[in-house]
């Protein structure tokens, strides 16, 4: 895991340079562009809030800021997995290539969804504003909760991104996927909404379940972050990770002849 990631700082400007080609090419030719990186989540939560918070009444207070919050980070993880899983099959002109740093493509992914995520951070301070609901010190944690996202993310797009080279099925497994995956993590409800005994199956079979509530005790519920939980995540995290890049490794002189 240590040789990966110093491989990847190697290449930091490969790396960079990829981010911003992905940033620049994402909404090239749209009339919006980059405005795109405000308008997707927005809609997300528009559609959502309308549903669950006209249609069905939902009796969370604020529920439109409740759920952009956990919205933002779901958004990166889904999309960073989605688009991870095929990676590195759908880059054979980069792959045939001599030495190329096959590593540094689904970290390029997980880099350019964290920046959108960045990007929209701003949107979602303004939409607090706008329901009253001020930032307090509680954001001191928001990083710690970022880095723990980040190691898991990497570690769940490292492990696809590997097995989709041989396995192409696994890309449209988990698209599917990943909408069962959203129902189940509390976005769009609050996890003290769901019976106790399920609830703890949830908390432990779903990361994302930790992740997101610890967002939502940040910047919504005004209080740190449970941190049994957030820390037991992180050590799952780190193994996930060294997991995944000995997997990546071990099949990384395939990849050139399976795509």
């Amino acid at each position: 895991m240590i040789r990966n990631f110093r491989e990847l700082y190697s290449y930091r400007g490969l790396l960079l340079s990829l981010v911003q080609r992905e940033l620049k090419a994402r909404y090239r030719g749209s009339v919006l562009g980059f405005f795109w990186t405000f308008l997707n989540p927005t809609l997300h939560m528009l559609v959502y809030a309308l549903l669950f918070g006209v249609f069905m009444k939902n009796q969370i207070p604020n529920y439109a800021y409740f759920m952009f919050v956990g919205l933002l980070p779901w958004i990166w993880f889904s999309t960073s997995v989605s688009a991870g899983a095929s990676a590195i099959s759908d880059r054979r002109d980069l792959m045939t290539k001599v030495r190329f740093p096959a590593q540094v493509l689904p970290a390029t992914v997980v880099a350019t969804n964290f920046c959108n995520f960045i990007f929209s951070l701003p949107l979602m301070v303004v939409l607090g504003l706008i329901f009253g609901v001020v930032p307090s010190w509680h954001v001191v944690l928001f990083p710690v909760v970022v880095l723990v996202q980040m190691c898991f993310t990497f570690a769940v797009v490292y492990a696809v991104s590997a097995f989709n080279v041989t396995f192409r099925d696994l890309q449209h497994i988990v698209m599917n996927l990943m909408t069962l995956w959203f129902f189940v993590t509390p976005v769009l409800y609050k996890l003290s909404t769901i019976p106790e005994e399920y609830r703890r199956v949830l908390q432990v079979l779903n990361p994302m379940s930790i992740l997101i509530t610890s967002y939502q005790a940040i910047f919504y519920e005004h209080r740190l972050p449970d941190t049994v939980p957030l820390v037991s995540l992180l050590v799952v995290s780190v193994v996930l990770l060294w997991g995944a890049t000995q997997i990546f490794e071990s099949r990384r002189e395939e990849f050139a002849e399976s795509i």
